[in-house]
């Protein structure tokens, strides 16, 4: 098992990480806003000069350098924020400021106001409000000013809606998407650092299932992660240990079992000649059983050596040698597909699969090609195939289909056993297909 690497500190609990990511967020927000709402200057109101506020009212053009104000026709007056005691002098001033230029002169109570102002400038004394009044009278923006007409409907000039932002929202929105930015790339770190492990654990996983004798992982992270790694490991190295176990024993029993057959050997020289030929076949048949078992195990607990390979060419260059036996293959497709993979056990696998296809459909015609991550590799056969039932049963050690269990026609029963076995240690596997019209395709799947 991996130990710990040394100098290298094992993570807190995932729950404390969590938590000390939501309350540095949380802070370093409330931070940045406090420094925002400290320094940044008080914004600068929008101003109408009452005079170009009339000028609207009348029709006429507003002074350049102003928003354009916008005159409407409504049934009911604007809401008046000059409600309060300090904001009574202001308004009746305005008031008669407006009834003193506007044709035909409205009452008092014909014109109503709003305005921003009537906040803003509501910390000040009415000695200031009227003396800035009396000199040069505006109003605040957002602004609207009422004024009642003959049909008792009520002709409004406000200002327009603004959809551009003031230099203090830009500077707020400025200090927000810093902030969005700081946290975004802290959550990225966070979140990847949280990812890390678990796609380690995704990769280990696949080499397992590929080769048990796959490195360990490192233990490190947080302490559920350690905790989980320490698992793995663990299970890893007993199922290595398990199926090395088996194996080792199922080669033992093969190998011992070759005594009593030889001593089986002797015996049968005392037969009668008439049953003598039988023992002596049946004799082989189990020799050759046990060499095959033999080989099985040898090429199951022997480590694989894998490189970059193109499967084409290696199959290409298989069907060439079995072509110049006299052999009836040919491959139909074949696309540059490289992967990752031991050339020999990959030989050994699809000359097999090619074998069989000449021995039972007496041809084999072979197509190679890349399936989005996956390479597949066919090989069709003219043969009578296989009842659907019996698919996946023809992939077990020794199954042989032939009755006669003769070793001519139906082999020892280990080959395409052997062929799933490097499929599936590379990642992948092997099936079989009935073909419409006749035939079998056997199909390989190896990841790229």
């Amino acid at each position: 098992m991996t130990r710990p690497r040394p100098g290298r500190l094992v993570g807190a609990p995932l729950f404390v990480q969590v938590l000390v990511l939501m309350a540095g967020t949380f802070l370093a927000a409330l931070l940045i806003s406090l420094v925002a709402a400290w320094n940044l200057p008080p914004p600068s109101p929008v101003t109408y000069q009452m005079s170009d506020i009339i000028r609207a009212y009348q029709g006429q053009p507003v002074a350049e350098g102003h928003r354009t104000l916008v005159v409407t026709y409504s049934d009911k007056p604007p809401l008046s924020t000059f409600n309060t005691p300090g904001d009574q002098g202001r308004l009746r001033f305005l008031k008669e400021y407006v009834a003193e230029r506007v044709q035909p002169r409205p009452a008092p109570q014909d014109i109503v106001m709003h305005s921003s102002g009537a906040r803003w400038y509501r910390d000040r004394t009415l000695a200031q409000m009227l003396q800035q009044a009396s000199t040069r009278p505006f109003l605040v923006a957002p602004l609207a000013m009422g004024v009642k007409q003959a049909d008792g409907r009520w002709k409004v000039v406000q200002s327009p809606r603004l959809l551009s932002l003031d230099p203090l929202q830009q500077r707020v929105l400025v200090w927000f998407f810093a902030l969005a930015i700081a946290a975004c790339f802290a959550a990225y770190i966070f979140a990847r650092r949280l990812a890390s492990p678990l796609a380690s654990f995704a990769e280990a996983a696949e080499r397992l299932g590929r080769d048990p004798r796959a490195p360990p992982l490192d233990i490190g992270g947080s302490a559920e992660i350690v905790a989980a790694t320490r698992a793995f490991n663990d299970m890893q190295q007993r199922l290595r240990r398990y199926v090395e176990d088996r194996t080792a024993m199922v080669g033992a029993i093969a190998h011992d079992l070759r005594t009593p057959l030889t001593r089986l050997r002797f015996r049968i020289e005392a037969a009668p000649e008439e049953l003598r030929g039988k023992m002596s076949s049946d004799l082989d048949e189990m020799e050759a059983m046990i060499s095959a078992t033999l080989s099985f195990v040898r090429d199951a607990t022997q480590a694989s050596h894998r490189t970059k390979l193109e499967l084409s060419s290696l199959l290409e260059s298989l069907v060439d040698e079995l072509a110049e036996t006299g052999k009836k293959v040919c491959v139909e497709k074949a696309d540059k597909v490289i992967l990752e993979g031991d050339p020999m056990s990959l030989k050994r696998m699809f000359s097999n699969l090619i074998e069989n296809a000449i021995k039972y459909g007496g041809e084999a015609r072979v197509r190679v090609y890349a399936d989005g991550p996956t390479a597949v590799v066919e090989i069709d056969d003219k043969g009578p195939g296989v009842p659907q039932a019996e698919l996946e049963r023809v992939f077990e050690p020794f199954y042989r289909r032939e009755p006669s269990r003769s070793r001519e026609t139906g082999g020892i029963g280990l080959g395409l056993a052997v062929v799933r076995t490097i499929a599936r240690a590379h990642g992948g596997d092997a099936e079989l297909h009935n073909r419409k019209g006749g035939g079998l395709t056997a199909r390989v799947r190896l990841p790229l």
